[in-house]
């Protein structure tokens, strides 16, 4: 018996976990790659949560919290990851093909959630990294384009090989079953490369400081506004820290599912 029979052989379901066929691996480049699992009937998420996943480990699972990539309405769960060598989990997770087997945890949770925010006019969707999962949720989700008229999707990574579904972005989500027509008129997608030549170089911030962010065919003000705008963040600790740091001082004021705000970012992933 192979080693992947023999793990998915042991895979079992219990009250807090369903086990679920991997459908898809896409891998991007050397350390980063993305993946599709079957959907329970019953399981249910808003856009932007994360869920438990998982592999077996030595007397109990092996999990780890991953956002949710596909948009809620989707028959499949997709997922976006990094590969570490040594990495408990994903040591052992980059190495799945389709039909093999995984943990799903039975309850999604998670603050990235529209809920969250108060009404506004221009939602931005900032990210580095595999922060990108969540927004590609949301970025599907029709509900999105009736709470706010501009939809902006900011990608930072370190080389142009990271910009995971750049394709599908800069097409404004075009094909799209639900929001296709709405995205080819609210939808803006920024990415920026660090390390390497593209058309936007630098960080976030720096898009901030020389404007870029909201240059053509953005409307509104050329920079943030709390009176119109409201944020979400997703990434390194590094860029949220200093992004939350600088909105708090224009009076930004972080959101929850109890009392929405100007901005939120997904804790679970910064404590």
């Amino acid at each position: 018996m192979s080693d992947r029979i023999a793990a998915a052989a042991r895979l079992a379901p219990s009250a807090s976990l369903t086990v679920e066929e991997v459908l898809r691996v896409r891998h991007w480049n050397e350390h980063l790659f993305s993946f599709s699992i079957s959907r329970p009937p019953s399981f249910r998420f808003r856009s932007g949560e994360f869920v438990m996943i998982g592999l077996p480990g030595d007397g109990r699972p092996l999990l780890r919290a991953y956002s949710i990539a596909s948009p809620a309405y989707a028959d499949e769960l997709e997922f976006l990851s990094i590969k570490v060598p040594d990495g408990p989990l994903t040591s052992r997770l980059q190495k799945i093909h389709r039909g093999d087997h995984i943990y799903l945890g039975r309850k999604p949770t998670g603050t990235l959630v529209a809920d969250a925010l108060l009404p506004g006019k221009r939602l931005f969707l900032l990210s580095t990294g595999t922060g990108l999962a969540p927004f590609l949720s949301l970025a599907r989700d029709p509900d999105i384009y009736d709470r706010f008229g501009q939809i902006v999707l900011v990608h930072c990574v370190r080389q142009v090989s990271d910009l995971a579904f750049r394709d599908e972005l800069e097409s404004q989500l075009a094909g799209d079953p639900l929001v296709q027509d709405q995205a080819l008129l609210q939808f803006h997608y920024i990415p920026t490369v660090t390390r390497e030549p593209f058309r936007n170089a630098g960080r976030i911030d720096a898009l901030i400081d020389n404007g870029r962010l909201f240059g053509h065919p953005l409307t509104g003000p050329g920079h943030f506004d709390r009176e119109t705008d409201r944020i979400m963040m997703c990434g390194s600790m590094a860029m949220i820290r200093d992004l939350q740091a600088r909105f708090e001082a224009l009076g930004f004021r972080e959101g929850s599912n109890a009392a929405p705000g100007d901005f939120v970012i997904e804790r679970a992933f910064v404590g």
